[in-house]
This record gives structure tokens, sequence and C-alpha cells, in this order.
């Protein structure tokens, strides 16, 4: 229990920090607002908080052993933010709709499938595992801290749905909003694609 206030700081630091999956919760709210954004957030949290999870059961770690099982998901996530990315940046400009039941947007398999696939998050997950299970008995400390880390990634996400939902409401005029989208989704076409040029340099 010594380890948790540094686990918390850790999980809320790599929850709210500016990420794929941020922006798109961000873009999402502003697009098809909060309603609809919040089964998006739950599907992410919940996926990132069973990576850890998984991880911490020894899967995950036998996985990420084949450098080729991390370069066909590292490029599966790519591809599918950009083509999000593209979607985002096509999207005409609409108003707000806060109850959202009609949205068509990010669908919550896909955003789970998103951190499946993103081998960030695995790799969060190996960090949270190799530093903070102590010894003895594995299987309680990493439950506890999988639902640790779906208890600060909640509201972190959350703050990210707010803000989109706040900037969607400021930017009143179609155009402002078609530009702020469009930003948006270079912002994630950058998230995505920046990873792969840095390690190939």
């Amino acid at each position: 229990m010594e380890s948790l206030l540094p686990f918390l700081l850790f999980a809320f630091v790599a929850s709210v920090t500016p990420g794929p999956t941020n922006i798109l919760v961000l873009s999402h709210s502003s697009r098809r607002g909060l309603g609809a954004t919040l089964p998006i957030i739950a599907g992410a949290c919940v996926a990132a908080a069973l990576m850890v999870l998984v991880v911490g059961l020894g899967v995950g770690e036998t996985l990420l052993r084949f450098a080729r099982v991390q370069q066909v998901m590292t490029w599966c996530a790519v591809l599918w933010l950009s083509w999000l990315a593209w979607q985002i940046f096509n999207s005409p400009p609409a108003p707000l709709e806060v109850d959202g039941p009609r949205s068509k947007g990010v669908s919550l398999l896909g955003i789970a499938a998103l951190q499946v696939v993103n081998p960030k998050v695995w790799m969060m997950a190996m960090a949270v595992i190799s530093l903070f299970v102590g010894d003895g008995d594995r299987t309680p400390q990493v439950l506890l801290l999988s639902l640790y880390f779906l208890l600060v990634s909640l509201p972190c996400m959350t703050l990210w749905a707010l803000l989109g939902l706040g900037s969607a409401r400021l930017l009143r005029s179609p155009r402002a909003l078609q530009r702020m989208n469009q930003v948006l989704a270079l912002l994630l076409l950058i998230s995505a694609w920046l990873p792969l040029l840095i390690q190939g340099r």
C-alpha cells in the first residue's frame, strides 16, 4: 500500500495527458454530445484496465516478446487512427446532439479494440506491473491495480469529453466547428504517426 500514491499519480498522468484516445474522446463529445461519448469513455477505460490485468497475469509479457506481433499491432492502430482522422477531417459541421442516442461516431467496440492493438497501452500496463506489483501473491495486487486504474482513468477521460463539449458550445458557427474538427483530426494523425517516425530514426 505504500506504493499506492505513486501509482495513483502514474495512472493520473497516463490517463490525462494528450494521446489518441483523449483526442478521440474530445472530438466525439464536441460533435455528438456527452451522452453519446460516455459509452466511448467507458469502453476505453475498461479496455485499458483489462490490459493491466492481462499483463499482470503474464499473458501480455508473453505476447510482447514477439517483435512481429508488436509490429502488426502498431500498424493496425496507426491505420485505424488515420482512417478516423480522415473521417473527422471531412465530417460536415453539424449542431451538437446532446442526447446522443442516434449519433454515429466511434463505436464502443472500436475504441476498446484500439486499446487492445495499441502497443503503447501494453507498455503502460507493463510499466504498472513492473513498478507497482510487489513480492508475494500477485493476483490480488494486479486486480486492485486494475480497479484503481479504471477509477482514475474514468474521470480523466470525462474531463476531456467536457472540454470537447465546452469548446463546441463556445464555437457556435458551423465554420468554426469544422475548423476545430480539422485541427483535432490533424492532432490525431500526428499522435498516431509520430511514434513511428521517432522509432524510424
